[in-house]
């Protein structure tokens, strides 16, 4: 047999070529203006992620329900919680996972079988971390694609909009800037907590954050 003979395997599919992406902005006003939000992930402890994540969501009065979803306690930060997103009681606009990569794609399964429009991916352990990290992220983003969903990250620090109609703080960085006019994207998770700490130092208003981390969407 000459090598002419021998056909190449085909190339994985990329996620991309699974579903087309949403145009444009497409899905973001679940981002940013979410009616409701889940918090997957969400703890007791207010020194962890998930539990400062959803404290900021309660401190900062967001304009909707949040429900907190985590399959060991009845009960988060005085708020009933859910054993998993199938137990909701609504398909929520936005998702905020802060689980462990290895089961982010199991859990947006359950988003996109839910209803659920967005998701914020905060768990790391994606492409930054390559070989297994890059399969798995693009998994989730056929996932999304196959549900219609956008999603933010993985690897971020969240999103907020201090708009006073939304007021949600779904970041789990301690300081929350006034509203403003200006509104910042950044991808750096250290740096996009720099500048919250100082806008907030400087009163400089914000009006909408997001870190985008790996931007797999």
């Amino acid at each position: 047999m000459s090598k002419s003979d021998v056909i190449p395997a085909a190339a994985p599919a990329s996620a991309e070529a699974l579903a087309p992406k949403p145009p444009g902005g497409a899905g973001l006003e679940a981002v940013f203006r979410p009616r409701s939000i889940a918090v997957i992930g969400a703890s007791r402890d207010r020194s962890t992620v998930g539990g400062a994540l959803f404290a900021n969501l309660m401190k900062h009065d967001f304009q909707g329900p949040v429900y907190p979803v985590n399959p060991k306690s009845s009960v988060v930060q005085s708020v009933k919680a859910y054993p998993s997103v199938a137990d909701l009681p609504e398909a929520v606009d936005l998702a905020v996972m802060v689980v462990p990569a290895r089961f982010v794609n199991q859990t947006l399964e359950e988003c996109g079988k839910k209803g659920v429009k967005a998701a914020v991916v905060i768990s790391a352990g994606f492409k930054e971390v390559g070989g297994e990290g890059v399969v798995r992220e693009r998994e989730m983003v056929a996932i999304a694609r196959r549900y219609g969903m956008r999603v933010i990250g993985p690897n971020c620090l969240g999103v907020l909009n201090t708009e006073p109609g939304t007021s949600m703080d779904a970041t789990f960085a301690p300081p929350y800037p006034p509203h403003g006019s200006v509104a910042f994207s950044s991808q750096s998770g250290a740096l996009g907590l720099a500048i919250l700490e100082y806008a907030t130092a400087l009163n400089i208003g914000i009006s909408h954050f997001v870190s985008v981390g790996n931007k797999a969407d």
